[in-house]
């Protein structure tokens, strides 16, 4: 009999980042070595975590870039931390 994999939330949450990264579940799912239908679920269950409040309609240009660079850092760092895991 198979033992059940459990997974614990900042797993579930840094999957669920990732695959938002990549563009891809399928191509997350595949980096880490799970099923996709897992992050599929995973991204409903978290479905507005991390999203911005506020509209960058009303954002200064600089406002916008430093916003926009300040996510594609969360997602490195993201990114690099699972690669550190899987090693």
């Amino acid at each position: 009999m198979k033992k059940r994999r459990v997974f614990d939330e900042t797993f579930k949450k840094m999957a669920v980042e990732l695959s938002h990264a990549k563009g891809s579940v399928q191509e997350a799912a595949r980096e880490l070595g799970i099923d996709s239908s897992r992050i599929t679920k995973w991204r409903q269950t978290h479905k507005g975590l991390g999203q911005l409040a506020t509209t960058t309609s009303g954002l200064s240009q600089e406002q916008q870039l430093i916003r926009r660079l300040q996510k594609e850092l969360k997602d490195a760092e993201l990114e690099r931390d699972i690669l550190k895991k899987a090693v």
